[in-house]
């Protein structure tokens, strides 16, 4: 079932599709019903997309490898990170800058193709990625460098993270621990942010009135969106349930049960009517 909020815009008058990942197109490394015919219908029409994630552990390259082996065939330019999104903001803000990184391979990759030097010297940033070897030595070296004036950045606000064990601490509790020693709040690149769906827009040349983003969280994906102006479509194949809804002051344009349903809406526009019977 499909509940549409505004009338205006409708899955048909998309031309570019942002995605989340966990939630929407796989769970625990098993690809969601329904994602793989959506992802070879954008193929098939020529439409662009990007796959987006908060997770800055892994790059491009490893994300592709992950989708792959739960039968998704996504390109590694179809996918952006919140580390890739990071590396392009400070790119902006400065060119060739130096960073102080608590984060993995996403975080520092995205940041080396990006041109800044990473260093525990003076850094113009201190920048905190995912990472699941947090070290108390470099959680007090990113405080004191604050403290001596590096402006303090994260790449996404999620507190916790899932694991095979449980819930483990992830960059927004790391971010508290730091902003509670050095009383400075870290600038947040990645969602909910609506800048980083603008830099993904930018990426693929796609214009928010003709773009939709397809997510699981009301307080991530769907907020996001909506504040970037794009057509938004919950699913409920993550972490909103559809009991949720009624604890959240805004809504989605769209909510589906899956990508499934979302693919089959889309599929159904594509077939085109019949003419009608001429009159006698």
């Amino acid at each position: 079932m499909t509940t549409s909020i505004r009338g205006t815009r409708t899955v048909h008058d998309i031309k570019c599709w942002l995605t989340d990942m966990d939630g929407v197109l796989v769970h625990e490394n098993q690809a969601i019903k329904g994602a793989a015919e959506m992802l070879s219908y954008w193929r098939d029409n020529n439409l662009r997309f990007l796959v987006l994630t908060n997770n800055s552990i892994y790059t491009p390259r490893d994300l592709r490898a992950r989708l792959l082996a739960s039968g998704l065939d996504v390109p590694e330019e179809n996918i952006w990170t919140s580390a890739m999104a990071t590396a392009e903001f400070l790119a902006r803000q400065r060119p060739g800058g130096r960073t102080f990184v608590i984060g993995e391979a996403g975080m520092t990759t995205a940041l080396h193709d990006a041109g800044f030097i990473m260093t525990d010297q003076n850094p113009d940033y201190v920048v905190l990625g995912e990472t699941r070897t947090y070290s108390f030595e470099a959680i007090t070296k990113a405080i004191r460098l604050i403290e001596g004036g590096a402006k303090f950045i994260a790449t996404n606000p999620d507190a916790t993270g899932p694991s095979t064990e449980g819930i483990m601490p992830a960059t927004g509790a790391i971010a508290a621990l730091i902003s509670r020693a050095t009383n400075r709040e870290p600038y947040v690149v990645g969602k909910p942010n609506p800048m980083m769906f603008r830099s993904a827009l930018n990426r693929i040349d796609a214009h928010s009135e003709t773009t939709a983003m397809i997510g699981d969280r009301m307080d991530t994906d769907i907020v996001a969106g909506m504040e970037a102006g794009l057509l938004t479509a919950l699913v409920y194949t993550g972490i909103t349930a559809r009991e949720d809804m009624d604890t959240f002051p805004f809504r989605p344009d769209l909510q589906f049960p899956s990508v499934a349903n979302l693919h089959a809406e889309l599929a159904k526009g594509a077939t085109a009517p019949e003419a009608p019977a001429a009159k006698k």
